[in-house]
């Protein structure tokens, strides 16, 4: 995670397990795009602080090409992270990057849980191009 984590996974594996299970091997780059759905929970009260934290930690992550991070409406606590990448080896590089690392550092202690919901092989979209 982020563990081979992915990068919310990583956050709570580092914390406790990691951005949720299931990624790819190493050295299988393909060309298909690679996505992530996961669902963090917040400890009481910290949603707002881990979401800023995990928007900090964005800057410059190359293969990246969308990564939102959303308050769920019916829970206080919870957040959802949605990404694509370019391929799921961009996706693993990311999680050793300096930026990455400081927001795993600074948001472990706010997370109470994690969740990985999806793993997905996005084809394009608005703001997406296909590779």
């Amino acid at each position: 995670m982020i563990l081979a984590l992915h990068r919310r996974r990583f956050l709570i594996g580092a914390a406790a397990t990691a951005s949720f299970g299931a990624c790819a091997s190493p050295g299988t780059q393909t060309n298909t795009m690679y996505g992530l759905i996961g669902k963090f929970t917040s400890t009481d009260g910290d949603r707002d602080r881990l979401a800023a934290i995990l928007l900090k930690g964005l800057r410059d992550m190359p293969g990246c090409l969308s990564y939102i991070v959303a308050n769920d409406p019916g829970d206080p606590n919870a957040l959802w992270i949605t990404e694509v990448w370019d391929n799921a080896d961009s996706h693993k590089a990311s999680l050793l990057l300096p930026s990455v690392q400081a927001a795993i550092q600074e948001g472990r202690p706010l997370i109470a849980g994690m969740q990985q919901v999806a793993e997905t092989a996005p084809v394009g979209g608005h703001g997406l191009t296909a590779t």
